[in-house]
């Protein structure tokens, strides 16, 4: 017996994919998996791509986003190139669809903007696609400092080169991530940035140190980089109370807690739940469709995560101060 919320008593959602890259790919694999989900097909202008998705996920595909909405779809999601997200997302919103875009939410502020307003005056759902928050390392640690006095976070998120990359660097690519979990974790803006960027083998930025300040007074750093031969993904949070470890990749977090004035503490394991990322940030989308309510990351959000990494990339690093002092004078 069903009730009323299950999806199967629901009129089927139709939802299509554009761009059948790598993470577009895999948004099709789990949409057509979805219950009350109807992926109408996945956009690609390239034959190969969408070979693949037939291949991978058997389902129909287009060559333009224009056949897409012609075959009719209730929102879409795009996983495109980020400098195509602003012209595409339009052209949806203006369709009446909603519409997820994945991270980051355009390739500038003002064409962010720019998604946000069209999305608002036609009163669709727009969702960022953050998929870090619904990691369910994440979700632990940001349970555990509920309610916590945090005093810094660190975040280091390093790994090689990827061969796919090639109009960003990793501050665009990677610390934009952490940037929204610095935000999400302290619900509180970055007022301060102070970054050091490096291209040491790459044409755009491969190595990101970027420091932070909140408006609540957390002081927070990135440690990103390209040249790390294995990827790592490690989140620190540092509250009054407590010390709390997460590992992304493994799923791990450990809390301490208990300090002494001897040094001593307590440590516990911290229990991880096995959901898939991008499966529960689709659902979260579907859901924020199919209720009319506020999307898990909004557009806003997205837009204030990407003002903040432009800033690490045009605010030039400031040099360190010169103390000049007189030279030592041989005795006598």
């Amino acid at each position: 017996m069903t009730s009323p919320s299950d999806p199967a008593t629901k009129p089927l959602l139709r939802i299509g994919v554009i761009g059948a890259g790598v993470m577009g790919t895999n948004h099709g694999r789990v949409l057509a998996g979805l219950p009350g989900v109807s992926l109408v097909g996945v956009v690609d202008p390239l034959e190969e791509h969408r070979s693949r998705a037939v291949e991978l996920i058997g389902c129909r595909t287009f060559a333009t986003v224009d056949e897409l909405l012609l075959a009719g779809v209730d929102a879409v999601t795009i996983a495109a190139p980020t400098h195509l997200h602003h012209d595409i997302a339009l052209t949806c919103i203006g369709r009446g669809v909603h519409t997820m875009v994945e991270k980051p939410i355009a390739s500038t502020v003002a064409e962010g903007r720019d998604i946000v307003a069209a999305a608002r005056r036609a009163g669709v759902t727009l969702m960022v696609g953050h998929v870090e928050r619904f990691n369910p390392a994440v979700a632990a640690i940001k349970q555990a400092i509920r309610n916590e006095d945090i005093l810094s976070i660190g975040i280091t998120r390093v790994g090689p080169f990827p061969p796919r990359m090639s109009n960003v660097g990793v501050v665009i690519d990677l610390a934009v991530h952490d940037i929204d979990l610095i935000r999400w974790f302290t619900e509180s803006e970055i007022v301060e940035v102070q970054p050091q960027l490096s291209s040491a083998v790459a044409e755009r930025e491969d190595i990101a140190l970027l420091q932070f300040r909140t408006a609540s007074g957390v002081l927070a750093h990135i440690n990103t980089n390209w040249l790390t031969p294995f990827k790592a993904r490690n989140v620190t949070v540092a509250t009054r109370g407590k010390y709390v470890m997460g590992d992304l990749l493994t799923r791990q977090v450990t809390e301490c807690f208990g300090f002494k004035a001897d040094g001593s503490y307590s440590m516990r394991h911290l229990p991880v739940g096995h959901d898939e990322p991008l499966r529960a940030e689709l659902i979260a989308f579907i859901s924020a469709v199919r209720s009319n309510g506020v999307p898990a990351v909004t557009g806003e959000e997205g837009v204030a995560s990407l003002e903040i990494a432009i800033q690490c990339l045009e605010q030039p690093p400031k040099a360190a101060a010169v103390r000049h002092t007189q030279p030592l004078r041989a005795a006598g």
